[in-house]
């Protein structure tokens, strides 16, 4: 469905605006920066031209796309053809000569096809106007996979070596990169290469920045629940204790590409139309993401965040919700602060103000983006205030609100009056704005 089909139409320019603004930090980001990306042949039998565009969109914004295609139904329907049976052990196809020469002949004309449907331009289509250049060839070099639990797998093989150095030439001339299911060696032999592992070898080697799997369903939590992001020890964790063999099969690849060094691997639903601009162009995406690193991170603020906390804070500060706060002042009290940073963003902040001679902390200028409310976030960054001003060996902390007081009160904040302030901030009381005061003792 089109995203802005329930917009009324006075408001699609101002949808289509906003979403601009949202996705301009990530265009920012992404741009000159190299992305791995891996589709089964299924994703080229339907909704092949949505798939198609949304690539062309995404290199046209900068980023160096190198593209790595399966073809198994393809193949499954060459070998029917040509009266052969398919043979798998252990998930793998086994190759024999015959297999070979089908499994050539369907990826061959998968791969043309992709540079067909990569090559469109008329007008009135969405590349409409654009000139993309594809380049394939022999960039992976393989060798057998060889005999394995006493099958021989013959002309099934594994990765050896990737060429990054043409295909970084490749990328450098503005083109394409598409990599086939396939590798050749030095000897002149062709090997039939599992998709995914060519896509893995290639995103270690060439230092991608993601590596990104375009997957027929997502991945769920054995309940049944959307996994929005794992690192490495949380995705190996679940690897040794879940039954579904998709999900481990998934998280097996995500950790086999970390520890070629990818930073990140992104699985997303093919079938969903809008899935794959959404999970790199928005903040909270829309498929699996795994990390080596935390993505979510709840750290003090450096100068760096003053500009990400004024943009925060800013509609608080308009709706009388916060007092406002200048960028020279936030420069001043940085090291006040802590935040939380979502994928280089800064969705939360807070700030403790001690009175030491008081043994009293205030609490301010507690935020939360509204896209991420009602997921704890907010209790995190209390339990972090409340844990430093603990550490500074105050007894309690206050804070002087608004509109907000119920949320406190609710966290254990007791109304009081301006007489328990310390005289400090008493003094600086603000008699128009007229907070109210709240305090929370802090146990031990």
């Amino acid at each position: 469905m089109d995203p802005t089909s329930w917009v009324p139409a006075r408001d699609v320019s101002a949808f289509h605006t906003q979403s601009l603004r949202h996705a301009a930090p990530y265009i920012h980001a992404h741009r000159g920066h190299t992305f791995v990306v891996a589709f089964g042949g299924e994703a080229l039998e339907d909704g092949a031209a949505g798939l198609i565009h949304d690539l062309a969109v995404i290199h046209v914004l900068g980023i160096r796309l190198v593209l790595v295609h399966g073809a198994r139904p393809q193949i499954e329907r060459a070998m029917r053809r040509h009266g052969i049976s398919s043979r798998f052990h252990q998930g793998r196809r086994i190759t024999d000569a015959a297999g070979l020469r089908a499994v050539e002949e369907a990826v061959a004309a998968t791969r043309v096809a992709i540079e067909a449907r990569l090559s469109m331009g008329l007008p009135g289509t969405p590349m409409s106007g654009m000139r993309l250049r594809v380049v394939s060839g022999n960039f992976i070099t393989a060798r057998p996979l060889g005999v394995i639990d006493g099958v021989d797998y013959q002309y099934t093989g594994a990765v050896r070596r990737v060429d990054t150095h043409g295909i970084r030439d490749a990328l450098d001339d503005g083109a394409i990169v598409l990599l086939s299911a396939l590798g050749y060696s030095p000897t002149g032999e062709t090997f039939n290469v599992p998709a995914r592992e060519v896509a893995t070898a290639a995103a270690g080697a060439l230092d991608a920045d993601k590596l990104i799997l375009l997957l027929n369903a997502p991945l769920q939590t054995p309940q049944g629940g959307r996994i929005h992001h794992l690192n490495v020890r949380e995705a190996a964790a679940l690897v040794e204790s879940a039954a579904d063999e998709v999900l481990t099969a998934n998280l097996s690849t995500a950790l086999a590409a970390s520890r070629a060094g990818v930073r990140r691997v992104h699985f997303v639903n093919r079938k969903d139309p809008d899935a794959l601009l959404a999970e790199l162009f928005t903040r909270e995406g829309t498929g699996t993401l795994v990390t080596a690193e935390p993505y979510e991170a709840l750290r003090r603020a450096r100068i760096g965040d003053v500009a990400g906390i004024l943009e925060l804070i800013e509609p608080l500060e308009a709706a009388g919700v916060l007092v406002r706060r200048s960028r020279e002042q936030l420069e001043l009290e940085i090291d006040r602060f802590v935040v939380m940073d979502l994928d280089g963003a800064i969705i939360a902040c807070a700030a403790l103000y001690p009175y030491l001679e008081e043994r009293m902390g205030e609490l301010a200028c507690l935020a939360v983006h509204p896209d991420h409310r009602r997921e704890g976030r907010g209790d995190r960054m209390l339990a972090r205030v409340e844990d430093e001003a603990r550490r500074l060996g105050l007894e309690c902390i206050f804070v002087l609100t608004t509109q907000t007081d119920h949320w406190f009160r609710e966290r254990g904040f007791e109304p009081a009056s301006l007489d328990v302030l310390p005289m400090p901030r008493k003094q600086l009381y603000n008699y128009r704005r007229n907070a109210r005061v709240l305090v929370k003792r802090l146990p031990d």
